[in-house]
């Protein structure tokens, strides 16, 4: 990396301005280039020091972080923001709004510990985020300057940006009818499911699974604003949900989710099984058994997010005949999950963002009648 990360971290809460500050301080391309006690404070910092990313609270005297998100969108900033999140319903709904603004990811406040643990908890999640934004970063400021103007994605996988070595996979014909679509999601998660969801029509003749990386509590906020978004139905899933075309379940945050056939139809199953690749929910956990109750008749939907969960799920489904489309590079808030199933040539296509829905609505129709 050319330079270090300018970080400028707002929170009222003293102790925090302190622990957020010590973990930065021990990451070497990173710079605190200075604290602030509120967004009011924070927006003249902003002016001058000129940081690349915020560590932001939400609720702060004079001007929360929300507030401080719109201004800087109105003013069309670059400046990045990490939001400093609390585990309650009334925080994960300002949260996702802070998402959907932006935001590249939220860590929780510890809600109780003495300083050194709490210090722990925050370096663990703080430190992969703050790395994460700065690849980001970086490569977004290499494809600029190495690309040429953008022209429109076809189906293919083989249109997609990918380097000489990776070997995307040959067109095939789609499976007769495909029953289900699976998605994992991470980082970036909720803005990129603001903007696809509802772009499926609300008579989509399949159902819809959800594993978006999120907390408890997070992902029913996230069900209740995609819901009003969308015109499929969306909610987040209860053990013994039945799995019904044009209908979304989001798997809860801090449970896993898997779908079992039951009769002639299928049911989701919520269980306390342990964390896989570090995650509850887990993509691979969910894909593994639609791969297993599916075969052919799934898609497997792989998007934005750190880390690589849903790799070895997308081997799963495309081994039994399944479908799986991958969301592209250069519209990945990180492109950590896409990258191994697109790189290992499974992705029958890798589309940005905007043509996801519409990919699956197309596998899902053409599935109705034999392919040509």
């Amino acid at each position: 990396m050319d330079q270090k990360l300018r970080v400028l971290v707002v929170d009222d809460t003293v102790v925090y301005r302190k622990i957020v500050s010590s973990v930065l301080a021990e990451m070497p391309n990173v710079e605190v280039v200075g604290t602030a006690a509120n967004g009011k404070i924070a927006l003249e910092k902003i002016e001058q020091t000129r940081p690349d990313l915020l560590l932001l609270d939400l609720e702060m005297p004079e001007l929360g972080g929300l507030d401080v998100l719109r201004r800087l969108k109105a003013e069309g900033s670059p400046v990045g923001a990490i939001i400093l999140s609390a585990l309650t319903s009334q925080h994960s709904r300002i949260t996702l709004d802070c998402l959907t603004l932006g935001a590249f990811d939220f860590i929780l406040k510890p809600a109780n510990g003495t300083f050194e643990e709490n210090l722990q908890r925050v370096r663990e999640e703080l430190r992969p985020r703050v790395d994460a934004f700065a690849r980001r970063r970086e490569t977004r400021r290499l494809l600029a300057g190495s690309r040429p103007p953008a022209t429109p994605a076809t189906v293919s996988a083989s249109a997609a940006p990918l380097s000489p070595s990776v070997a995307p996979s040959p067109p095939r014909a789609l499976p007769p009818k495909v029953e289900v679509v699976a998605i994992g999601i991470s980082t970036g998660g909720p803005a990129a499911l603001a903007e696809m969801l509802p772009r499926l029509p609300g008579d989509l003749d399949a159902a819809v699974l959800v594993v978006q990386h999120m907390p408890p509590v997070f992902t029913r906020s996230l069900a209740e604003d995609l819901d009003r978004r969308c015109r499929v139905r969306v909610s987040e899933a209860q053990d013994g949900d039945r799995v019904k075309k044009g209908h979304v379940l989001i798997a809860p945050g801090g449970k896993q989710m898997k779908v079992c056939r039951e009769g002639a139809g299928a049911v989701v199953r919520v269980t306390d099984d342990p964390p896989e690749n570090s995650c509850r929910p887990s993509a691979d956990y969910l894909f593994r058994s639609v791969a297993a109750a599916y075969g052919p008749r799934a898609v497997g939907v792989i998007m934005t997010g750190m880390g690589n969960d849903g790799a070895a799920g997308c081997r799963e489904i495309k081994a039994r005949g399944g479908w799986i489309v991958a969301q592209d590079e250069a519209s990945c808030v990180v492109f950590g999950m896409p990258r191994q199933p697109i790189q290992e040539g499974i992705a029958d296509a890798v589309l940005p963002l905007s043509q996801i829905a519409d990919e699956v609505t197309r596998v899902v129709e053409r599935g109705r009648t034999p392919c040509k």
